[in-house]
């Protein structure tokens, strides 16, 4: 699977905010970039820095070094992206998309006809409906039959399309 500098900053995007796009591009492909540099570069406060840098810390996306300043005596953290690390997580995510889609395309195939409650946001299937005499157990208003959500034609062709992409050759 090849995973391009766009994956990477898409990755970020989605599990750390597009916030933190800016920094990413700043310390990507660096080592051990000071925190207060990079502030003074974006022209934020450190705090800002430091909130990004954390958000992408707990999606273990960069790794740190702290060094204690000896004139001032506080510590100065040096941050490195770890893309190594941003590329397995960006593998899990599409596995973990691809589980998904099959087992919502599993969850199709045997429940053809559903019932829902408009008013409680409640799903049934047919024997759960029949069981009920087609009223909802919360409100006790008839449920209305749903046709499927997801266009099965798309599900199938978006597993596919996710398969494939995991099986190509890594980069």
């Amino acid at each position: 699977m090849k995973i391009t500098p766009k994956d990477i900053e898409d990755l970020v995007a989605g599990v750390v905010g597009k916030d933190a796009l800016q920094v990413l591009r700043m310390i990507k492909n660096k080592k051990n970039v000071s925190e207060f540099k990079l502030a003074e570069r974006m022209k934020l406060n450190v705090n800002q820095i430091r909130n990004v840098l954390y958000r992408l810390n707990e999606r273990s996306l960069v790794t740190f070094t702290r060094k204690k300043d000896k004139k001032k005596g506080w510590y100065i953290y040096y941050w490195t992206f770890d893309e190594r690390q941003a590329k397995n997580l960006y593998r899990f995510l599409k596995k973990k998309r691809l589980e998904s889609l099959k087992s919502r395309l599993k969850e199709q195939k045997q429940e053809e006809n559903f019932y829902v409650c408009k008013t409680d946001f409640v799903k049934f299937t047919l024997n759960e409906a029949l069981e009920n005499d087609f009223r909802c157990p919360e409100c006790g208003k008839v449920l209305k039959e749903e046709k499927e959500v997801y266009d099965l034609e798309k599900l199938k062709s978006e597993i596919l399309a996710l398969e494939l992409e995991l099986n190509e050759p890594k980069n």
